[in-house]
This record gives C-alpha cells, structure tokens and sequence, in this order.
C-alpha cells in the first residue's frame, strides 16, 4: 500500500498545505495510506483530515516514519546536515546552484533518499502540472502596492501578514492606497500570459492601478528596456532560466527613472539568472522591502512563499491541480513521477 505523509510545515508564516481532506478521502478511497502530521499552523485543521479517515502523526514525526514512506511537504526542510533516506515530495529550489539547494541534495545523496521536486512535475509537453502562481502573483503584486504606498508617505513598508481572504487584503490595500495619493500608480508586469502574470494584472485591475502587460514577444530584443524605468512599479512574473533577458541592471539606481518598486515575484535572487541585478537576497514577512537605493527610493520586495498570505485559497486552488498526479503515486516510474526522478538524479550526479 502506498503511503503518503503530509508533514507540517518547518518554516515560519507557511500555513498553506498540498492536501485537503477533500484529497486525502480521494486517496483513501483509491486504497492509499494517508498520515497528515499535526500542525499548530496549517489553515485547514487537523480534525477534519481525522474525520476524513487519515491517520495522525505528531508535529515532525515523519523522520520515523517507514523508509518506502512518501513525505509531502511544500517549503524547504530545516537546515541541517542530516541525511535524507525517504523519498520527499516539496518545492527544493534545488537545481540552479543555489547553495542552500546543493546542500539538501547533498543530503538527498547521504541518505538516499529522493526528491520529486513540486516546480519540476511537468506534463509530456514540459508543462507544471500544478502551481501556487497565479495567487504568488495576486499577493506578490498587492505587497509591491503596500511598498508603494509606504514610500508616499516616507516611510518603508512594514510588516505584512496572512488574511482570512482575498477580500480582507483587497480591503486593507484600498485604505492604504487612498491614503497615501490622489492618483493610482502605474505598474509594468512581465509575464502576463502566464500564472503569475494573470494572477498580478488581476490584482491591479481589481485596485484600478492601470497596468501595462508584456510577455515574451515585448521581450524578444533581449534589452535593455526603457519602459521598466518609466513605470511606478515593475512586477517580475518570468521564471529565472538561462538566456532570460536583464530587466533591472545593477546600476538603475543610478538612472533616470520613474521607477521606485520592484515586485520580484519570481524571487529566485540566488540564481546564476535571475534578471533582477539589484540586490541579492529575498526579503521577508516581517520586512517585506529591502531598500537598494535612497534618492529617490528604490524597494525590492521578494517574499518566497507569497501564497501563504492568502493559505486558504492558494491552498484549494493548488491541492485540486494537483490530486490527479498524487493518485498516479502507485506508478512512481511513469508519468510525472518518473520525469520528476530523471531530473532528480540529472543533479544529483551534477553535484
């Protein structure tokens, strides 16, 4: 019987999960073993995966589970240098030479254990199969207006936080907004064909902050672009692989520009390419802007696990895009499992 483990979460304002207990009766009824740990900050409580029929696990109890046990999470593990014996399931942010992802596949190869990693379960034609994207782009979009709005009035975003829903942060948004100027900020999204993109235009649209929406075609020159400056803000949506174009060289600072928010949304800053030069490291929750240049202000905002301020919704919305493929795990050679694992052992000889 395949056994699958939804661990709690081991990093700080993370309450989103990978399985409702609507998920966990469909895998329960196709004949899987279900073990949902406690969790003192998961969105969805424990009683109602009880009462869907999984078993219960202790907060962090998965490192005793069985060995052929599955582990789903979705962000990192904590860091340290035990090894890593089961096969895990979560977003690693392990295979573009980040350092913190060469050390965790470093452990992978201690213990081995495997990582199917959730950003690189893709269909036949290379497509995600699921995707917190478009809510990173609703909220990462809605944080760069909250930056935005801090700097009118002189100041450097504060602390940010989870809502009960996307209504509670539209509403708190449009107090902040009015507050700080008569007239909406202008906003360049990059990426607006995709998830992310689709998830922060309708952001904008909903705070009527007029948009301009770029995709691959407005990008094909390579740069440099112009237009980046000439917005309020920049919200990047385009995932960081090789041959992406820079958007924001390391001297904008320095330059001309309207610009004053950048919304890394993709927020990928360790890697060999991200198109973001500017700074170097993701900001957090409870600094949300990370400050690169004075006069004027230029702010940086890139929270890594921006779905988590809205866990309900981003949560649904990704375990329903995702159920199919976890009800294929009796196969885990085939389909999405077995391109994941070739991808997997690809870098891990790499290492």
């Amino acid at each position: 019987m395949t056994h699958i483990w939804v661990r709690a979460e081991e990093r700080a304002n993370e309450d989103r999960v990978g399985l409702t207990p609507d998920g966990a009766r469909a895998l329960l009824s196709a004949g899987y073993q279900v073990t949902v740990e406690e969790s003192r900050t998961r969105a969805i409580k424990i009683e109602e995966y009880r009462q869907a029929g999984c078993q219960i696990g202790a907060e962090r109890s998965w490192r005793s589970a069985p060995r052929e046990t599955i582990i789903f999470g979705l962000k990192e593990l904590a860091e340290d240098d035990t090894p890593l014996e089961h096969r895990h399931i979560m977003f690693a942010h392990a295979y573009k030479g980040q350092p913190t992802g060469q050390r965790l596949l470093r452990r992978f190869k201690r213990g081995g254990g495997t990582l199917y990693d959730l950003e690189y379960l893709v269909d036949p034609d290379g497509r995600r199969v699921a995707a917190f994207g478009y809510w990173a782009g609703y909220v990462g979009a809605a944080v760069a207006l909250k930056c935005w709005a801090a700097q009118q009035r002189g100041e450097i975003a504060g602390a940010v936080h989870a809502y009960p829903g996307a209504d509670h942060l539209r509403a708190e948004l449009e107090q902040e907004l009015s507050k700080a100027a008569r007239e909406r900020p202008t906003a360049l999204i990059i990426g607006a064909l995709g998830r992310v993109g689709t998830g922060a235009a309708n952001l904008c649209r909903a705070m009527d902050v007029p948009a301009t929406l770029w995709d691959m075609a407005e990008t094909a020159s390579g740069g440099p672009f112009a237009e980046v400056l000439g917005h309020d803000i920049f919200l990047n949506c385009i995932l960081a692989r090789p041959g992406t174009p820079v958007f924001v060289p390391a001297n904008a600072g320095l330059a001309q520009r309207q610009l004053g928010v950048i919304g890394d949304i993709a927020c990928d800053p360790e890697s060999d390419f991200s198109p973001i030069k500017v700074y170097d490291r993701v900001t957090t929750w409870d600094e949300p802007a990370l400050r690169v240049h004075e006069s004027p202000p230029l702010d940086v905002t890139a929270i890594d696990n921006l779905p988590s301020m809205l866990p309900v919704e981003a949560s649904q919305d990704f375990a329903q895009q995702l159920l199919p493929s976890l009800l294929t795990l009796d196969r885990l050679d085939q389909g999405v499992w077995g391109r994941a694992h070739r991808t997997y052992l690809h870098h891990l000889e790499a290492l």
